[in-house]
């Protein structure tokens, strides 16, 4: 492939990354650099995915998904895409060997979205495995440079990791979810009404969650540590924002973290990665 266009493709792909998401942003610029741009290919791909089922109202959003996965296969088998975003992906499942389980899990997961409105108990696992957890074993890939030994061994932590940013994705999108999407991806929502002992009941399971991913983040190799515990802190901090705002207000509003206190946070993390 020429070189020059590979490298547009990776740019491009970065770009996305940095438009759509100041938090993941910060997170792989703190990756060492022979990795960041694999990882950002990864979000480029799975964020346009996302766009195509949560904001292109309007149009045949299941064709377009369909499409961007034909794309994908495409370009896997041959090699090259002109879709800049498809080209870096394909590029990196080739060079660290990310297997198809963990792509079809993810578009299963998105194309749920286009239908599925309330989420009974395991269709939520199904579904935060495919939306969240292979996209961290996507990285995973990529932080062990496909050594499969050591993504096995690391993989319930990673797991871990991406289920809980995702519920707390879900939290913090609780109004546009259930006003704008009509999603409702908590099971107990349909039993129960969202209140403080919900609230609790959720957020105990995503704290079991990090405490769990913490494990794993301290054993992952020097090139990806300071980037994944950066993003780590940065969710414990939204979680423990989300915790401190009655539920009532909760689901009328989208909390946010001032780009000052994401600055602050990845200080926090180099010191502590440096000293520690």
């Amino acid at each position: 492939m020429d070189a020059l266009f590979n490298e547009v493709s990776f740019r491009t792909s970065r770009l996305v990354t940095n438009a759509y998401s100041t938090s993941f942003s910060i997170g792989a610029r703190c990756l060492h650099s022979s990795i960041r741009d694999a990882i950002y290919s990864i979000y480029g791909f799975v964020r346009f995915a996302d766009e195509i089922v949560d904001s292109f109202h309007g149009y045949n959003r299941q064709y377009l998904l369909e499409e961007f996965e034909y794309q994908y296969y495409k370009a896997l088998d041959e090699g090259i895409s002109l879709n800049p975003v498809i080209n870096s992906f394909q590029s990196t499942v080739r060079k660290y060997q990310i297997m198809d389980e963990l792509i079809q899990s993810f578009l299963s997961s998105m194309k749920s979205d286009l239908h599925m409105k309330r989420f009974e108990e395991e269709e939520i696992r199904h579904y935060i495995y495919g939306s969240a957890e292979v996209v961290g074993l996507m990285c995973l890939k990529v932080f062990v440079n496909g050594d499969h030994q050591e993504y096995s061994r690391l993989k319930p932590y990673a797991m871990r990791l991406g289920s809980a940013f995702q519920k707390i994705n879900f939290l913090r999108d609780l109004k546009h979810d259930t006003l704008n999407l009509h999603r409702v991806y908590f099971p107990i929502l349909k039993k129960k009404t969202f209140d403080e002992s919900t609230k609790r009941y959720i957020l105990d399971d995503i704290y079991e969650d990090y405490r769990i991913a913490l494990i794993g983040i301290e054993q992952l190799p020097e090139c990806a540590r300071l980037g994944v515990y950066t993003a780590y802190l940065y969710y414990k901090s939204l979680t423990k924002k989300i915790e401190s705002i009655p539920a009532d207000k909760l689901i009328h509003t989208r909390i946010r973290i001032p780009n000052a206190k994401k600055i602050m946070l990845f200080g926090r993390a180099y010191l502590t990665i440096k000293f520690n």
